[in-house]
């Protein structure tokens, strides 16, 4: 009884303690390492080249000389305040789940998660960019790979990716506990965590299988797995009208989710491989121009 009791203080201690970071350290750091030990070796090169320029940031309290810290260095700089204060919104794109999934309307101007990841592959790719501009795009890059993988960043129901969705995690339940922090924190943990390890060089065909498709193709996915995640925390569809007013993510509904988390953070992984691949490979062939 009392383990139980220091165990919920400890962890009421680290919610309050803890940042709104997006799959907080560890499944950014997890993806990351992933992605690193499945690009191709000029890519990792090419990788470890430009993170020796870290230093051109200029955010000394927050590095990125390895891939791993390049992976939390675009949560790192949010206390920076009106420097970087533009990338707020890049981080995420709640499409309502109660609705069909579209991305119109949930990316205004660019300024969203997918769109961004697009935007850095390009800058990557671009030899007329600057070094500067090339190493913030690859710890960009890293992240919001990592961002949209986290289902409450590609959807939610208009609660700020689930930050005002209350839900208990098993025994524990202090009132600020809420859906979007527990998929980033604690459950994130526990999927990572469970065997087989997650960070190893996959074989050709599960990298091809589980990297196809569009950063659209994978928005719509992760769309769905946000669907998953209120369900289990709500006990069924989550847009019908008698939804309680606060979840629960009971065993049974972790052990549902844990294969989910653990298949977001493989795909999150293998998908970052690929698009650094694409970054520091050679150049996309340039579209035919059109005759006349």
């Amino acid at each position: 009884m009392i383990r139980h009791i220091l165990a919920a203080v400890v962890f009421a201690a680290t919610l309050i303690a803890s940042p709104a970071f997006a799959y907080w350290e560890y499944g950014h750091e997890t993806i990351a390492a992933i992605a690193y030990r499945n690009v191709k070796p000029e890519t990792r090169r090419a990788i470890d080249r430009l993170l020796a320029r870290q230093a051109l940031l200029e955010t000394p309290t927050c590095p990125a000389r390895t891939i791993e810290q390049a992976s939390v260095w675009a949560d790192c700089i949010k206390p920076l305040g009106p420097r970087f204060s533009y990338a707020y919104n890049w981080h995420y794109q709640n499409v309502g789940i109660c609705k069909p999934f579209t991305l119109k309307g949930n990316c205004p101007d660019g300024n969203c998660v997918s769109a961004q990841i697009e935007r850095d592959v390009k800058l990557l790719q671009d030899p007329k960019v600057p070094v500067r501009e090339k190493v913030m795009a690859l710890a960009f890059l890293t992240h919001f790979v990592g961002d949209l993988h986290q289902p409450l960043h590609a959807g939610d129901k208009g609660d700020l990716g689930g930050n005002r969705a209350r839900s208990d995690y098993g025994i524990y339940g202090p009132e600020r506990l809420n859906l979007h922090s527990i998929l980033d924190g604690w459950l994130a943990e526990r999927a990572i965590s469970t065997p087989p390890p997650l960070m190893v060089a996959y074989p050709a065909d599960e990298r091809r299988a589980m990297g196809a498709g569009t950063v659209e193709d994978w928005s719509r996915e992760n769309w769905e797995a946000a669907k998953q995640a209120y369900a289990a925390a709500f006990g069924g569809d989550p847009c019908r009208a008698d939804i309680p007013e606060r979840g629960k993510l009971d065993d049974a509904a972790i052990e549902q989710l844990v294969p989910m988390l653990r298949l977001q953070v493989q795909r999150g992984g293998l998908r970052l491989a690929r698009l650094l691949d694409e970054a520091f490979g050679p150049p996309p062939p340039e579209a035919p121009k059109p005759a006349g």
